[in-house]
């Protein structure tokens, strides 16, 4: 008899908004993972568009379908979090070189500090132009910005 180990990441960020790019990078996630928490990241400093309710009622319509797929809050350390839901890895999107520096230096501190590894996916060549900052931008000035939103909100989010 074979004893299968839940294999269990968190995907963080502010998701603000969560972009068509976000959706893939779970999607494949779930290739590697038995489970995603998606974790809507606390900041008080970032200068969101969208509150953290309707973060996370976006998301959690993203995924309504797909039952390995959870939505939480968190705030403080990130590898906190991941500790707490039991998440062996941190799952993250790099889309460019700059991101790949930026994020391999929080992982290797993350890994030191607790353990936990960081598993990066490249980012689809479709995908790579897509940020959530260009997006929000685009939404502020009243622009379409329904071709980089998953399907499940181009309806309800204008």
């Amino acid at each position: 008899m074979s004893t299968h180990t839940i294999r269990k990441a968190i995907f963080p960020g502010a998701f603000d908004p969560f972009t068509i790019g976000h959706e893939n990078i779970v999607i494949r996630g779930l290739d590697l993972f038995d489970e995603i928490v998606v974790a809507v990241g606390i900041n008080s400093e970032k200068n969101c568009l969208f509150t953290i309710p309707e973060r996370l009622e976006h998301i959690r319509r993203v995924f309504a379908d797909h039952e390995n797929v959870s939505v939480d809050t968190y705030s403080g350390l990130t590898v906190d979090f991941a500790k707490e839901v039991g998440a062996s890895h941190i799952l993250r999107g790099i889309r460019t070189s700059a991101d790949f520096e930026y994020e391999r230096a929080i992982a290797q501190v993350n890994k030191q500090m607790s353990g936990i590894d960081t598993a990066f996916l490249l980012t689809t060549p479709e995908h790579t132009p897509v940020n959530s900052t260009i997006v929000r931008d685009i939404l502020r000035h009243n622009g379409d910005a329904s071709m980089f939103l998953p399907e499940k909100l181009r309806s309800i989010i204008k």
